[in-house]
Order: C-alpha cells, then structure tokens, then sequence
C-alpha cells in the first residue's frame, strides 16, 4: 500500500518513476508542456520532440522505491490558475455556424460559382435545346404514353409526305407499326428527307423528322430561284426528270417531288416521276438529281477559266 501511494503522488506531481535498474531518464529526459500558458511540464517515453524545443534542466531525487525527476523551475504542489489574456478592446467573437441567419438559394448558388465556376445554364456546346424537366413541358395522358418534348426551333419546317401502316410478322402473331415520311427544309436552299417507324403514328413523325435532319443538303440555285441546268435521278425504280423553269413559271411537279422542291426554296421549275410512284423512292430519287447539279462558278473554278467563256 506504501509503493501504491508513493506511485499516485508521484503521478499528481506530473512525473514518472522509473525502476532502479533503468536508465532511460537519466541519460535523455523526455518532456511535453501541458498548457501554452503555464510552465508546467510532464515526462513520458512515448512522445519525441525537435531539436527546438526548450527543456528546463531537471534534477533527480533518490528514495527508497526509486528515482524520481523533477524540474527546477516547477513546483507540482502549486495550485495553476487559468489566466488568458484580456481581449483588446471593440474585440466581438465570432458567431458560432449554426447561430447566424440561415442563407438563401442566391448565396448559395454565387458562393458555388465562386469555387466551382459558373453553373450550368441549360445549353449544350453544339447549341442544341436541351429538354429541361419542368412545369411548361406539355405531358401526354393514357396508358403507356411517354412526355411529350417541345418542338425544335431551328428554322426548318416539316411536311409529312405519306404515313402508312406496316405489320411485322412474329411468333406470337403480327405486330402493326406506322412509318411515316417527313421533308424538312428551311425553303433557303437546305432540304433533306427521313424516314421513321414507331408504335405511335405522332413518334414515327418525330424520329423521321429527326432522321430528316441528319440528311441535310444543300440545293444549288440561281437569282431567279429555279434550277442552274437540268438533271436526273433515280433511286430503286423511282426516276425523276428535273427541269430549270423561267420565272413566273412556278414548280410545276407532282407527287413527293414537289413537295421536296417547295421546302428547299425553289420556285420555278418542272419535274417529273418515271417508273415507280412510291413516295420515298421519289423523293429520295429528286435528292440524287439535286446532288448531280453544279453552280456555274464552281465549274469556272475548276476548270481555272473565267465565267465568260463558259457562256461561249
């Protein structure tokens, strides 16, 4: 009981005994300080320190159950008070984070941009419109029916040349599709014809019109918005026979091919359809007979002669 109270006095006077037969803390005293504002200091074995930390010179006691440190400059039997500094004066403490008003979406959303950039604003790098989920899109009612997207604003318009209805022969029986056939052009000499198949006859539209799209070209024109020559074309069974028109003369076409002339801005010209009447034959045929034609400056250019000698 004697060794135990000797050990726990020792203990509250912040130092460590050691056994008789080490000489650890004779040789390399180890200390921390226990508070930046007192001097009072403590030893241990598990703690290291640089080579810039000040230690005070220490001194050791013997007695009879071993040997104890101790500092010259600390006295363990005085009571330590906490004294802090004064605060200067107009000195006001922070509020703690979760005191202060709350913030509102604006703050938030300028201290996001201030670390991460600018927010993202809805459209994409190519420029196209992005669908953004809200209270404006129209949604469709029913069963199996999917939201409806607003309609491209990219200066095209669309005609819908034919849709019909196709059934797909399966194990369990026939299934019934809708295909339809759409002409997109912004009447400026850019035009293009799709086609597209869905359950829906208003989806087969859309995905045609998309299709349309993607199979944009350009129709070679003169100042009176006819036909620089004449040229032909055909696709599958389909043939079609285009003419240059004076003006006035108006598209004097029939058919699928009409409607292409019309979209892509001409309008004086004749046309006609050999061989079969399917719509998307012919349409795509007047496509293949428009690729065919050269303005007359790109011909010059080629051939590196002036304009002039090609009226000669």
């Amino acid at each position: 009981m004697a060794a135990s109270a000797t050990t726990l006095s020792s203990f509250s006077s912040l130092s460590i005994r050691s056994s008789s037969s080490s000489t650890f803390f004779k040789s390399t005293p180890i200390s921390i300080p226990i508070s930046q504002t007192t001097n009072s200091l403590f030893t241990t074995s598990s703690f290291s320190f640089s080579s810039k930390t000040h230690l005070p010179k220490p001194f050791i006691v013997n007695s009879e159950d071993g040997e104890t440190i101790f500092f010259d400059e600390v006295n363990p039997e005085e009571e330590i008070v906490f004294d802090p500094p004064v605060p200067p004066e107009g000195y006001v403490p922070p509020p703690a984070f979760d005191e202060g008003p709350a913030e509102t979406e604006d703050e938030i959303a300028s201290a996001y941009e201030e670390l991460y950039g600018p927010a993202y604003s809805g459209v994409s790098v190519l420029g196209n419109d992005v669908f953004v989920m809200d209270a404006k899109m129209k949604k469709a009612t029913g069963f199996g029916t999917k939201t409806k997207k607003e309609k491209v604003r990219d200066g095209f318009d669309e005609r819908v040349v034919q849709v019909r209805r196709v059934t797909k022969v399966v194990k369990g029986g026939k299934q019934l599709h809708f295909r339809a056939v759409v002409v997109v052009g912004d009447k400026q000499g850019n035009v293009g014809v799709g086609v597209g198949k869905a359950k829906e006859v208003i989806a087969a539209v859309q995905k045609s019109a998309v299709n349309a799209r993607r199979n944009i070209i350009t129709v070679p024109m003169t100042k009176y918005a006819t036909f620089p020559h004449r040229a032909d074309g055909d696709y599958g069974a389909a043939k079609v026979m285009l003419r240059p028109a004076s003006p006035g003369t108006g598209v004097i076409a029939g058919g699928s091919v009409r409607i292409v002339l019309e979209m892509a801005g001409v309008e004086n010209a004749l046309g006609k359809q050999l061989g079969s009447n399917n719509a998307l034959n012919n349409a795509r045929a007047t496509v293949v007979a428009v690729q065919k034609m050269r303005q007359f400056s790109d011909v010059a250019r080629e051939r590196g002669i002036p304009m002039e000698e090609l009226w000669k």
